[in-house]
This record gives C-alpha cells, sequence and structure tokens, in this order.
C-alpha cells in the first residue's frame, strides 16, 4: 500500500509539472515518440483545396512541389524586363479587385523612409487592346549573385551567408503607383526575356522553380503568365500556415530564407513596432537552436532548418530530396503574430507582409531539460519569455525582443484548420491595447 501510494504522489506531481509546462507552452520530448507521428499537420501532397488558400489570386498550392503558383507581372527597369508578383495592397477595394491579402498597415511602410516605397510608373502597351499595362520600375534586385551557405562551429549562425539576390539602392518591393496613395507589396522574382534559371537562379529569385509564359490571346481575350514559387510551413495561432519570403534587410537570413537582401526594409516604421500607431511591421518568432531530426515532431528552428532542410543546396523542382525534406518539415517552422483569418478584428486588420523577426533562444537550462519543444503560437511564446528568462532568451543571452531584422513574407494559405484563435490569453503587455495591457 505504501508503494502504491507513493506511486500515486509521483505520477500525481509529474501530472501537476506536466500541466504547469503546457501552461507556459512547454512540454517535455516523448522519447517514445517515433517516425510514424505527425511532424505537420494537414497534408503534405496533393492539390492544396481552394477553400484554404487565403491569396485568392493563387493559381494553386502544390504541395508534393512545396510550391504556390502566382500571376506573374511585367515591368521594365533601365530598358530591361522584370517579372513581379502582387501578394497585398494597404486599400481594401484594390486588394479584392485583385484577389490579394488587405494589409491595411502597408500604407504606413513609407513614415519616416520615403525609400521604403518605390514610386513606380504605369505605362500602356503601344496598340493595346486588351491586357495588362507594364510597370517602370526605380529599382531591381540582381540575381547574378551566387548563393553560398555553409554551416558554422555550433550549425547556427552560419560561417557563409551570401545572398543570391541583391537588390539596388532604389529598389523596394513596396510600390506605389504615381498618383495613387495605394501600397502594394510587388517583389520582382525574374529578370530579362528568358530563358530563365531555375536550377541556380541567375536571372531569377532563389524560390523560383518555374516561370510560366503568357499564352497567346485572341481579341478580347487575356491568359497571363505565371510563376511557380518555393514555399514555407510556419505556424499561427496553433495552427500550420504556409507563406513565402522574398526580401529581407540582413545578408544571413535572405541567405537563409531564399530571399532578396534589401537592407533599407530595416528603415521601416519602426523597431518594435508591432500594432502601434504608424508601425508597418508585424512579429515573427524564428528560433535559433530549436531541436533538429526530420521524423522529430519537436524539430524548429533555423539550427533544423540548416541540418534537416538542405539549406545550402539551389532550390530547384529536379532536388527531389531538398522538395522532399521540406514539405515534410525541414522548414524552420517560424511562427507568426496576427493573420488574416483570426476572429478578432483587431488581430485581423493588423496583418502586415513585413515581419520583424523576434529572434528566439533556448537556454542550456531549456535543452538539459528537454524544454526546447515546438512551440506554434504567438502569445504562448510572449508569456513564456516574460515568465520564464531562464529558459528563452534573445540570441546569446541578450533580452528577448526585436534585433530590426524584416523580411517579406506574404502569407498564402492553411494546410489544416483554419487559424482563428490564440491557444492562450496574453499576458498583460503583450499584446497592443488588449485590456488589462495599460498601466494605471
Amino acid at each position: 500500500m505504501t508503494c502504491l501510494h507513493g506511486s500515486r504522489r509521483w505520477a500525481l506531481g509529474m501530472a501537476a509539472l506536466a500541466a504547469s509546462l503546457t501552461a507556459l507552452g512547454l512540454a517535455a520530448a516523448d522519447p517514445s515518440t517515433g517516425a510514424s507521428s505527425a511532424v505537420i499537420p494537414g497534408r503534405t501532397t496533393g492539390l492544396l483545396p481552394p477553400n484554404k488558400i487565403i491569396l485568392h489570386s493563387t493559381v494553386e498550392v502544390n504541395l508534393t512541389h512545396h510550391s504556390a503558383t502566382l500571376p506573374l507581372h511585367q515591368g521594365r527597369f533601365h530598358g530591361e524586363k522584370v517579372w513581379y508578383v502582387i501578394t497585398e495592397a494597404s486599400d481594401e477595394g484594390a486588394a479584392r479587385d485583385l484577389n490579394v491579402n488587405f494589409a491595411p498597415k502597408l500604407a504606413n511602410v513609407g513614415i519616416g523612409c520615403d525609400e521604403c516605397v518605390q514610386s513606380v510608373r504605369l505605362m500602356a502597351p503601344r496598340g493595346n487592346k486588351f491586357g495588362e499595362a507594364v510597370t517602370r520600375f526605380r529599382g531591381a534586385p540582381d540575381f547574378s549573385p551566387q548563393r553560398v551557405l555553409k554551416a558554422g562551429p555550433t550549425i547556427f549562425p552560419p560561417a557563409v551567408a551570401k545572398p543570391g539576390g541583391v537588390g539596388s539602392r532604389h529598389y523596394s518591393p513596396f510600390i506605389q503607383f504615381h498618383g495613387s496613395k495605394t501600397v502594394y507589396n510587388a517583389p520582382i522574382v525574374a529578370t530579362g526575356n528568358g530563358p530563365f534559371d531555375v536550377l541556380h537562379h541567375a536571372n531569377t529569385a532563389d524560390r523560383v522553380l518555374k516561370v510560366n509564359p503568357a499564352k497567346k490571346a485572341g481579341p478580347g481575350q487575356y491568359y497571363a503568365p505565371s510563376v511557380e514559387l518555393l514555399i514555407i510551413n510556419g505556424f499561427d495561432s496553433g495552427k500550420p500556415i504556409i507563406y513565402l519570403s522574398t526580401e529581407a534587410s540582413d545578408a544571413a537570413t535572405a541567405t537563409l530564407e531564399r530571399a532578396t537582401y534589401v537592407p533599407l526594409l530595416a528603415k521601416s516604421p519602426f523597431k518594435g513596432g508591432d500594432d502601434f500607431v504608424g508601425s508597418v511591421r508585424e512579429r515573427i518568432f524564428p528560433f535559433v537552436n530549436g531541436q533538429t531530426g526530420m521524423h522529430n515532431p519537436q524539430a524548429q528552428g533555423l539550427t533544423h532548418l540548416i541540418v534537416d532542410g538542405h539549406a545550402s543546396e539551389d532550390a530547384s523542382l529536379g532536388d527531389r530530396a531538398l522538395i522532399r525534406a521540406l514539405r515534410r518539415g525541414g522548414d524552420s517552422l517560424n511562427v507568426q503574430g496576427d493573420f488574416p483569418t483570426l476572429s478578432d478584428p483587431h488581430r485581423k486588420f493588423a496583418y502586415s507582409p513585413l515581419w520583424e523577426a523576434q529572434f528566439s533562444q533556448w537556454t542550456d537550462k531549456a535543452v538539459r531539460l528537454g524544454l526546447n519543444t515546438r512551440q506554434t503560437d504567438e502569445f504562448k511564446i510572449l508569456n513564456l519569455a516574460a515568465r520564464r528568462p531562464d529558459l528563452l532568451t534573445g540570441p546569446e543571452g541578450a533580452p528577448f525582443g526585436s534585433t530590426n531584422v524584416l523580411i517579406n513574407c506574404p502569407v498564402i494559405a492553411f494546410t489544416a484548420a483554419m487559424p482563428t484563435e490564440d491557444l492562450v490569453e496574453p499576458i498583460p503587455g503583450a499584446q497592443v491595447e488588449t485590456s488589462g495591457s495599460f498601466a494605471r
């Protein structure tokens, strides 16, 4: 009887500990969990059903290819053709007209940073009777540099990180047509007349897998070109999502993200802004030292991306090992903040594609205790950082918060259940303009 009571006390104590860790967004890894566990919930092959796609201009999401196909638009830069996609607009009417994401915060991108918005002109082709006008850009990326990524002594940070695309002096993906106040997110993803290099990306962005040319059309018909882009798995409000990464303000981040290096994005308003007045930014949470392992349902982070996600290789449809690794969870699996499908209007309309990285590092204590588990919800992370700095900090033990690294990450879809509610209530101060967050 004594042993039985002792076992019960031990079991109850362990249950209480597990409940406490769960409330903080933590749970020790289960050593019995094997390869049969779902690493990423939802489908990982075939075409994603259209009712899960929120960027409605998307032609299709091919989970087997780990890609999204988007309409491609033609522009000009210094007499050369450039090709861009549109993913967001700051005006709701324009967003609905183009079937893109509505992101009202994009209207703030030029506050204190005129060059953060590229002023462009719209030029109708000569003799055009039905079809799209050409956008004349002031800046564009150079995709000719070779992307190089080499792991460091501790995997992350990398020993060498050279981005494969670099924006020119006046390049910003955020554009405003002369005569209009609407800001569009319009990343350039290819340059020139083709053929387009989709193996080593000498004239395409590092996520371009295929360029589909426009089809010949008769009178009153227009068949637009399209581009197939490598997508990214992540999480929002506990649910798996997919998104793109097109530009980053930091060279190492741009290399890891397969994005174009555009340092001026760091000047966008404003560091630590999130949902404060005048900010264009939203928060994203990359973990630098999460767990690794392709069949590990707790794997997450930049070390995981480098080790398990074939991050040093050029992305192409022919690299089946890379595609297979990413669609099975080899991405860094970052956690995003506000999302266009959230039920709270404040959160829904606070969505922005310009994400401010809150790099998160597990302490040696958290790693030793096996508490560096996968995170999927913004407020679980923020609550944990506030309550347990002995477990979660910024890089190298720095205070948790913004590092002023900006990433342009338009959201595409969700792959299982729709993100609608956060998993936990934020503690006071974790969310802007939430009841209880104001000092009295």
